[in-house]
């Protein structure tokens, strides 16, 4: 028990359950134009008592996965943030159980096509949570589509500026995979196998060409930058820098975790997030209530009468319109 409490605090989470096992999705095919996206969604436990105790919706997430995944990958992060947030994952065009297109999209490009996803499924506002590749998506989305986002969170976000080439990517990712356990060597195999090599290396160069650092002063909501502490693909001096950009920023740290924390044991990083998202409530402005128009100040006794005191009812609609509050 005392190694349990000390690891918690280390990691900086409060006490919660362990996950139970994920059950079967909701799950929605949604196309547009040559490109199709296949959705998983979870109501999530929180969202089942608030049926009954008519609690505060729980936040809505939405995951966007990284190059060469899928969700299925993320099980246990999924299942960890399912205890508190309706989960919705999304596979992208070409990864997990989504048909590969044409041609790749941009990473502004997939984000217009969630933008679309989101709004024809009525699924906002919401809180993107991107990993890797993911990360740089969700960053896209809150610049781009910022009625659509509350928050976001960006885990482990590529690409480092300084090395955006395939070969020092290359390198950044057999170092992690180097220190990394052979459940996530398998799970990153096997994904990368149903992925295809072809398919992978053409994602992959939209991927370097995206310029993340260009889209983060736009991002105008509470923003959680979370890495893990051995990542080399997303070393802390990029975290930093990235942070530094945003307007609403903040950075954190998972001890001993490296680029693929959320798939070699994805509840440290799902627990520091829903900390952070609980620090940071938003409130659905939909479900406020709207607030009464100010009343126009009194008008002060001593001022003198104006010379012409008769207006025209026309003068009179105008300056009622003039002298009051904008609602929509």
């Amino acid at each position: 028990m005392e190694v349990r409490e000390r690891e918690r605090r280390r990691c900086g989470t409060r006490e919660r359950p362990e996950p139970p096992e994920l059950p079967d999705p909701q799950r929605i095919r949604f196309a547009h134009r040559h490109h199709e996206l296949r959705i998983f969604r979870w109501p999530g436990t929180a969202a089942d008592e608030n049926a009954t105790t008519h609690r505060r919706t729980p936040p809505r997430l939405l995951f966007i996965h990284g190059i060469g995944m899928g969700h299925a990958v993320y099980d246990r992060f999924i299942a960890t943030a399912h205890l508190e947030c309706e989960v919705v994952c999304v596979d992208l065009p070409g990864f997990g159980d989504s048909p590969e297109p044409r041609d790749p999209l941009s990473i502004a490009g997939t984000a217009d096509l969630l933008a679309t996803c989101i709004r024809r499924l009525r699924l906002g506002p919401l809180t993107p949570v991107g990993h890797s590749m993911g990360a740089q998506v969700a960053a896209e989305l809150a610049a781009r589509h910022p009625n659509l986002v509350e928050r976001v969170v960006l885990i482990a976000p590529t690409v480092n500026r300084r090395e955006r080439t395939v070969g020092k990517q290359t390198l950044r990712m057999l170092q992690d995979f180097a220190n990394n356990s052979p459940v996530v060597l398998a799970k990153g195999l096997i994904a990368y196998i149903r992925t295809g090599p072809l398919w992978f290396v053409r994602k992959l160069r939209p991927t370097l060409e995206h310029r993340v650092e260009d889209a983060l002063p736009r991002i105008l909501g509470p923003t959680l930058v979370l890495r893990g502490e051995d990542d080399p693909v997303s070393p802390r001096d990029w975290a930093r820098e990235m942070t530094a950009l945003l307007p609403d920023g903040e950075l954190r740290e998972i001890p001993d975790r490296g680029h693929e924390a959320l798939i070699a044991s994805g509840e440290p990083a799902a627990r520091i997030m829903l900390d952070w998202l609980a620090d940071h409530p938003v409130r659905n402005p939909k479900r406020n209530p709207k607030r009464k128009p100010a009343r126009s100040p009194a008008k002060n006794p001593t001022r003198s009468p104006a010379k012409n005191p008769t207006r025209s009812p026309a003068g009179k609609a105008q300056s009622r319109e003039g002298s009051s509050p904008k609602t929509k």
